[in-house]
């Protein structure tokens, strides 16, 4: 019973812990989930999100077909090849920085300007990130796309031919690929290096006509250097848009969900680690864990979080994005709300108790009883995330607190509801008794309380400095990526509790983990 109980309060720590996770998790799947739904609505030329249709999408891009027959005519075939993905290329880009504008905590502003009304075609611009009061693109937020030429060089001969003239006398952004942009810069810098020694030269010699033209030459080349942009799309992944949209769209949705899950596993082994360091730590001082013991279930609780803060962000991100770009107003209210996150948590919790089902860990009624548990006081931590946000408006906080609040409220009602039932079905003289050891349990849990509370008092009575600046230093060494300076913090603590580190860095740790020689000890 007493063992059963430990692994009761246990699973109900890291099911708390998930919940914690889910809270905090509220705002990055928020803004990585409107991320998602930019690349959606790119895809598909529809975002019912804002209520608006762009001019085609890639899924509708994709359907021109190429006129030549790449067996009859490669050179021809190519050339459409590149200029389909030209178009296409524009609309991943818009995508891609609505994403990330997006991720910032930003209202996505960027558009082609084939999407604004009255500019489609426009003859200086293909994306704008701003708009006048009349509806017109912002010189400085603007910039025309070049994804011209097969090298860096012949994309350099291109935005210097005649066909480009009138965007360098505009004084307008180049735009030209993600793969090609470093290139051209070089190829900038050697040809304006040798127009200067030209000038300089003719300038000597007093050739006036020529001295005018490679002056003119020079000026064409420092403004074209000056206004290049880099793409965030290669040619390779413009053609890739082109031929396999959908695959394409996968690939971005992917990279946000990972960037979302990545962003929130930190924030998932600060709080699943500080909950299983705050435990052990009196399970230490009770004497019930060593300080090995301790350190290897800090070290399984924190992986585990953070893994499971993974898991609920990147999915999360995925479901808010495509709920928010649903064709159902119904469904995209719901994305608004906290509802992705705790889908995302529900599903990592549940599928938990399914794999101990089906390892044999638990039998059929254990399975059952866990997902009644786990769903009733999920919907419950749901709730009370919203009510913790309104009551405290800071991001994250505000809804990790009330979700912790909601799983202690629905954990604790559940099971009483859940108890009632089962005595209910018993004879008067066992529900007697069973209330009876349940008032010496109520007793007897009061009593290890205020024990405790004043064995911790006692013991952290000199210490409470201590604690509170390591503990301070180990969170700003988690925030930092600090391996190192958490190794020294943590180490800090195992000697103040009597033990003795056994490496102070990760060079350390590898290293011991590596030599099979010394075997690594809890």
């Amino acid at each position: 019973m007493a063992t059963s109980s430990r692994k009761d309060r246990r699973a109900d720590t890291g099911t708390m812990a998930g919940m914690a996770i889910s809270g905090a998790s509220v705002d990055v799947v928020s803004r990585f989930g409107t991320a998602v739904k930019e690349h959606l609505a790119a895809y598909s030329g529809i975002d019912n999100d804002l209520g608006r249709e762009w001019n085609r999408g890639l899924k509708e891009f994709s359907e021109y077909k190429i006129s030549a027959d790449p067996n009859v005519d490669p050179k021809r075939y190519y050339a459409e090849l590149r200029a389909k993905a030209g178009y296409v290329a524009e609309r991943i880009e818009v995508s891609r920085t609505r994403a990330e504008e997006a991720i910032s905590g930003k209202s996505p502003t960027t558009v082609r300007t084939d999407d604004l009304p009255g500019h489609v075609n426009d003859p200086l611009f293909d994306i704008t990130s701003e708009v006048d009061a009349s509806g017109n693109p912002v010189p400085g937020s603007s910039a025309q796309m070049k994804f011209r030429g097969k090298s860096p060089a012949e994309c350099l001969d291109i935005l210097s031919g005649k066909d480009c003239r009138k965007y360098v006398d505009s004084d307008c952004k180049l735009m030209v690929p993600k793969d090609f942009y470093d290139g051209v810069k070089e190829e900038l810098a050697e040809r304006i290096k040798s127009l200067k020694g030209q000038v300089e030269h003719l300038k000597a010699t007093g050739n006036t006509e020529a001295l005018a033209r490679r002056e003119a030459e020079l000026a064409k080349l420092e403004t074209i250097d000056r206004n290049l942009v880099k793409s965030k799309v290669t040619t390779e992944e413009a053609v890739e848009g082109y031929l396999n949209p959908e695959v394409s769209t996968a690939k971005d949705i992917v990279r946000v969900a990972h960037r979302a899950g990545v962003e929130q596993l930190k924030m998932g082994a600060a709080i699943g680690g500080g909950m299983s360091l705050a435990r052990n730590l009196v399970d230490v001082y009770r004497g019930k864990k060593t300080i090995g013991e301790a350190v290897k279930s800090v070290a399984i609780d924190t992986s585990g979080a953070a893994a499971g803060a993974y898991g609920v962000a990147f999915t999360g991100a995925v479901i808010k994005g495509t709920a928010q770009n649903s064709a159902s107003s119904y469904v995209r209210t719901l994305a608004k709300s906290s509802l992705p996150a705790y889908i995302a948590t529900a599903t990592f919790e549940i599928g938990k108790t399914m794999a101990q089902f089906f390892s044999g860990k638990i039998d059929g009624a254990q399975c059952v009883e866990e997902l009644g548990v786990k769903g009733y006081c999920m919907t419950s931590s749901a709730m009370y995330a919203a009510i913790g946000q309104v009551a405290i408006p800071i991001p994250i906080v505000g809804a990790m607190a009330g979700s912790m609040l909601g799983y202690f409220i629905g954990s604790a009602s559940y099971r009483e509801l859940k108890d009632s039932l089962k005595m209910a079905k018993l004879a008067r003289e066992a529900r007697i008794r069973i209330e009876r050891e349940c008032e010496e349990a109520i007793a007897l849990v009061k009593e290890c309380r205020a024990e405790l509370q004043a064995n911790i008092d006692k013991y952290l009575e000199n210490k409470k400095a201590f604690f509170e600046v390591t503990f301070n230093s180990v969170k700003e060494c988690l925030e930092l990526g600090d391996i190192d300076g958490y190794i020294a913090g943590t180490n800090e603590m195992i000697r103040h509790l009597g033990g003795t580190p056994q490496y102070s860095s990760k060079a350390e740790f590898d290293a011991l983990m590596a030599d099979p020689t010394k075997p690594f000890t809890l």
